[in-house]
């Protein structure tokens, strides 16, 4: 006869992670009781408390956690799918949160194109496929949110002027200004890049809501004159409105 895993449902009901969690707040429990919290319950022959110290066993730390994809995730037996997706949205839900304490944006005056790019950078500039966002500014040019519009390479049916639009009128946004990374690390726009630019813009006039610019995000890699080395180059950045693409 097999041996029963021991569950949560083992334990005095004081001691379980949720009571615990209610009676003395998250900070007093161990990662492994969050993570239960967090993953509910476990599956035939795992209870839960063993697939979420699995999960700690298998990656080492909350942050190589947090940094996992969907599939390492799904991988852990008893995390499926949806408890995958469960856990990317709470660490999600906490990096944001750490980016409004250091960087409250309503508080952000957009006076140059410099500006949006170190707003945005953090969020993008390492991603490995184009992530297009959107900034909403009030009538003071003060940041109203950044908002992610789609992911992958820009075109024309990605990038429609009806999500963008969508978003700055559900802000009551005056006007708007669209971004987006290079994963190439070179912020050289491209020809569709200025072409829904320009569409953005004209649909834009419609609405009374202008476009101010479209900055383009490199990965801040520049040869040195001096050498012929790769060195970092912090403000790796193109906008459009500056080059005269508008």
């Amino acid at each position: 006869m097999k041996n029963k895993s021991y569950t949560v449902l083992d334990m005095p009901r004081s001691e379980r992670p949720r009571e615990r969690l209610q009676r003395l707040g998250p900070e007093a429990l161990s990662i492994q009781e969050l993570l239960t919290v967090i993953i509910g319950r476990g599956v035939a022959g795992r209870s839960v408390m063993t697939i979420a110290q699995e999960l700690i066993s298998n990656f080492g730390s909350v942050k190589a956690i947090s940094e996992a994809t969907i599939e390492e995730l799904s991988k852990i037996k008893g995390i499926g799918l949806a408890k995958a997706i469960q856990l990317k949205a709470c660490f999600e839900l906490a990096k944001r949160k750490e980016i409004e304490i250091d960087n409250p944006i309503n508080d952000i005056e957009i006076t140059n194109p410099k500006a949006v790019a170190d707003l945005i950078r953090h969020e993008i500039k390492d991603k490995k496929k184009e992530h297009f966002v959107l900034v909403t500014l009030n009538t003071r040019n003060k940041v109203l949110a950044i908002t992610p519009i789609s992911i992958g390479t820009l075109n024309a049916s990605l990038v429609h002027p009806r999500e963008v639009f969508k978003e700055a009128i559900s802000r009551c946004a005056s006007s708007v200004i669209v971004a987006h990374n290079h994963p190439s690390g070179d912020p050289e726009p491209s020809q569709d890049d200025i072409n829904i630019t320009r569409r953005l813009i004209d649909a834009g006039r419609l609405l009374g809501i202008e476009v101010l610019d479209h900055v383009i995000v490199g990965r801040d890699t520049a040869k040195s004159t001096m050498s012929k080395i790769i060195m970092p180059e912090k403000d790796a950045y193109c906008s459009l409105k500056e080059r005269g693409l508008m």
